[in-house]
């Protein structure tokens, strides 16, 4: 067996492994990425491709998690500006909308205000003469269409440009490598992996471990020497559809008109994506499948909006795909709930174990700074001030 030093290892090369990576490469430490199947091979490619402060985020009360996303958003269009890219939003306004006009006015004016009222954060009003320049949307009962801004990206290609930045300030990636078991002993954390073709097993020793394993993350810990308590959280699925049809000309922010949820609209790749849902999973994650109803909620909501798509057929579905948010279990419908990452440690004073759960893709590296806050007391003094904020990104 093979033995090795490094000051972190992490278990998962999604959006957030890769985030913290690139953190911790930046500060010096030695870096050990472990991904059993693929860069951003699971939730962080099945998400809605979006950079986004989260404008329904407001409605509950989530003002920092709105600012930290809006500032990050502006930083990720300059960082990155062949993947993130600006993208007018409009959100129809109708007599049967379960938020009034001018609370949607209001809400807008909110995320202007916190994301310092910059010129690409600026919304305004849709003339009634231009209706029916919007890509066919039902003008029946219409009262008002704003328009304004956030940004799109292709979440595989931006998490690989940041495994990039990682690997090219030191840090090493193992792909494939499973993870077979870790114990945390009071100086050191003991991480036992097969890597290669033939699973040759691996040890290495490390001062901290991070659990970035995404919806796995609760299994991983049954790995994990002493017994960790489990998190108090819930899986719920996200579904998407990538429809061969004309992509619109912007993203349409729409409520479904069975259950007032928002959906999104939105042109991809020269063609249209349609998501997402809320659908309480049970089950092991990789079991997970676009369900029936949740295909048909997704037409019938476009259908709804776009009267001239709505015969669009099952054989015009070039893909579907569903995605996880990882969610605590506080009860109450999904989307009345914190999209506040969620960190669960090993020991709240000195942790040798952080597992990040949930959380939002824009804000992935401000997600990488709080784990390695939490994990100083327990990491060797950083070696650099590479500052992620001046970092680059791209493939």
């Amino acid at each position: 067996m093979t033995y090795y030093d490094y000051d972190l290892v992490i278990i998962g090369a999604g959006i957030h492994g890769a985030g913290v990576a690139q953190a911790a490469a930046a500060a010096g430490y030695r870096v050990l990425v472990l991904e059993r199947t693929g860069i951003a091979a699971a939730t962080s490619s099945q998400s809605s491709k979006l950079i986004h402060g989260g404008l329904r985020y407001l409605e509950t009360g989530q003002f920092r998690l709105v600012r930290e996303s809006l500032r990050e958003r502006a930083l990720l269009l300059k960082l990155a500006p062949d993947l993130v890219k600006l993208t007018p939003f409009y959100l129809p306004i109708y007599r049967q909308s379960h938020r009034r006009w001018w609370h949607v006015r209001i809400g807008l004016s909110l995320y202007s205000l916190l994301a310092g009222f910059q010129t690409d954060t600026r919304f305004r009003a849709v003339g009634r003469h231009d209706w029916q320049q919007l890509d066919g949307l039902l003008t029946k009962d219409l009262v008002a269409v704003y328009r304004y801004f956030d940004a799109q990206t292709d979440d595989a290609l931006l998490t690989r440009a940041v495994m990039q930045s990682a690997q090219s300030l030191g840090a090493e990636l193992r792909l494939p490598a499973e993870f077979v078991e870790a114990e945390i002993e009071n100086r050191q954390c003991r991480v036992i992996f097969k890597s290669g073709a033939d699973e040759t097993p691996h040890e290495c020793r490390c001062a901290a471990l991070v659990n970035c394993a995404g919806p796995w993350a609760a299994r991983l810990l049954d790995k994990i020497r002493p017994s960790q308590a489990p998190p108090y959280v819930e899986l719920v699925q996200g579904s998407h559809l990538w429809l061969e049809v004309e992509p619109p000309s912007g993203c349409y922010y729409v409520e479904a008109p069975s259950d007032y949820r928002g959906v999104f609209v939105m042109p991809w790749h020269g063609e249209m994506l349609v998501g997402t849902t809320e659908t309480p999973h049970v089950g092991p994650p990789e079991q997970a499948r676009t369900l029936p109803a949740e295909t048909q909620y997704l037409l019938d909501t476009l259908g709804h909006y776009f009267p001239h798509l709505a015969n669009v057929s099952r054989q015009q579905i070039k893909h579907e795909y569903c995605g996880f948010r990882v969610l605590p279990r506080t009860g109450g419908l999904p989307s009345g709930r914190s999209r506040e990452v969620l960190f669960h440690t090993d020991n709240s004073v000195a942790p040798r174990l952080v597992s990040v759960m949930g959380g939002k893709l824009t804000t992935y590296r401000l997600t990488a700074k709080k784990v390695l806050a939490r994990l100083a007391p327990s990491l060797p003094p950083p070696s650099a001030q590479h500052d992620t904020a001046q970092l680059p990104l791209s493939l």
